[in-house]
């Protein structure tokens, strides 16, 4: 059995003052940051999405199995596929699988099954979780704390995109079967979740909602 290596950590401890100043700057450009379903066409350069998921891909995970796979989509043709397929799914959902509480919670956000972004969105990343890894022998690698570690990681993608002036959705049809099929994934990766993923349209609006304070969700003992 191999034997752990370490290498000293790069870390330069900031002083008080310019940890405020990064914490308040951070905090200022991240509560600008919305979900946007009114996307433009314009082109985004593939480098930036290659920063995205190389941001996202420096995230934590168990046993550093590093459980993603993000699949990067800018084809048309693909992209019209995926938004007939989810439009399927969400109108079933609207129309009849959703209870009505469910419907209710989602009134304010003004959503219905209508899901134009997977077109009109120069790229959609859509992200699936490993269940398991495969080793070169064919048998199974069990990951660890895959839901937690995919989760995390794709915090990070939505906060570089953002962070590089972009903006994104969390889109999550269900079920997302089809996306396996679409894009020809292999049994052991589940669709996690989709990005619609561009600039926004001019005349692009959002809803009136807002964040709970932080008393309402800190706890200090």
């Amino acid at each position: 059995m191999d034997q752990p290596r370490f290498l000293p950590l790069e870390f330069e401890r900031l002083s008080q003052p310019e940890m405020l100043g990064r914490a308040r700057q951070h905090l200022g450009l991240m509560k600008k940051r919305r979900s946007v379903r009114d996307l433009a066409p314009d082109p985004v350069p593939r480098q930036l999405i290659e920063l995205a998921i190389s941001t996202a891909s420096s995230a934590p995970s168990g046993a550093n199995r590093q459980p993603w796979k993000f699949v990067a989509i800018s084809d048309p043709k693909l992209k019209a596929e995926i938004r007939r397929a989810a439009e399927k799914e969400e109108k079933t959902s609207y129309q009849g699988r959703m209870p009505d509480e469910w419907l209710e919670a989602l009134r304010p956000l003004g959503t219905d099954w209508r899901k134009p972004f997977l077109e009109t969105a120069p790229w959609i990343v859509v992200v699936f979780a490993e269940a398991h890894g495969i080793n070169r022998d064919g048998t199974r690698r069990k990951n660890y704390y895959v839901a937690e570690s995919v989760g995390i990681a794709c915090g990070l993608f939505i906060t570089a995109i953002h962070n590089m002036g972009l903006v994104t959705l969390t889109h999550t049809p269900s079920p997302m079967g089809f996306l396996s099929k679409i894009l020809e994934r292999p049994p052991n990766e589940r669709p996690y979740i989709l990005f619609p993923v561009g600039y926004p349209a001019p005349e692009a609006k959002v809803p009136d909602i807002a964040k709970k304070s932080l008393e309402e969700v800190v706890v200090w003992k």
